[in-house]
């Protein structure tokens, strides 16, 4: 079952927590599936630490879009993959950080040619994998016809949180979300 796009339109560190344990699929000859294991929430124009905080511009605009589309940009080399939250107009999103593999295990190992452990268990590792670029950007995860859904999963039994990683300027609260004790999650 695909997450609806309801579920995408709430407040983004819900949305980040909430969305643990579902599965991230891209549809190719052989579906890759991973189940989604670390989040981090971005709160737009009053998160520093966000892509929309200085204002809508040609490289961010997907982020004033309707809950559940895709928003793909480079950091250091390497996409990383984003959904939005709440509101249209409204710029909000979720980082998808670390996925577990679950299906289509050899053909992300062809894309990335590592050991199991360290296909998706970061942001850019989890887009090579999975090889997701600028060119998703705009997809609706949450509609059925889409080359990127994310499927329901089951709630994990213990999350934990913490600051968001590689960020300079911080809100107070902790707005990284984990599945405690998955080997998936990033260092």
């Amino acid at each position: 079952m695909i997450l609806p796009k309801k579920f995408y339109a709430r407040d983004p560190a819900i949305v980040a927590k909430e969305i643990l344990g579902c599965i991230l699929v891209k549809k190719e000859h052989s579906p890759l599936k991973g189940k989604i294991v670390e989040t981090e929430a971005y709160y737009g124009l009053s998160d520093p630490a966000s892509r929309a905080f200085k204002g809508k511009m040609n490289h961010n605009k997907w982020m004033w879009g309707e809950a559940g589309t895709l928003f793909i940009y480079m950091v250091h080399g390497n996409w990383l993959l984003n959904i939005i939250t709440e509101r249209k107009g409204t710029p909000s999103g979720i980082l998808i950080r670390a996925v577990e593999p679950i299906d289509g295990i050899e053909e992300m190992k062809k894309r990335r040619n590592v050991e199991i452990k360290n296909l998706t268990s970061g942001p850019g590792k989890l887009t090579k994998s999975f090889g997701i670029t600028k060119q998703h950007n705009g997809i609706k995860v949450y509609d059925p016809s889409s080359e990127i859904v994310v499927e329901k999963g089951e709630k994990p039994s213990k999350i934990k949180t913490s600051r968001r990683i590689g960020v300079k300027e911080d809100l107070p609260q902790h707005l990284r979300f984990y599945i405690d004790g998955n080997p998936f999650v990033s260092k």
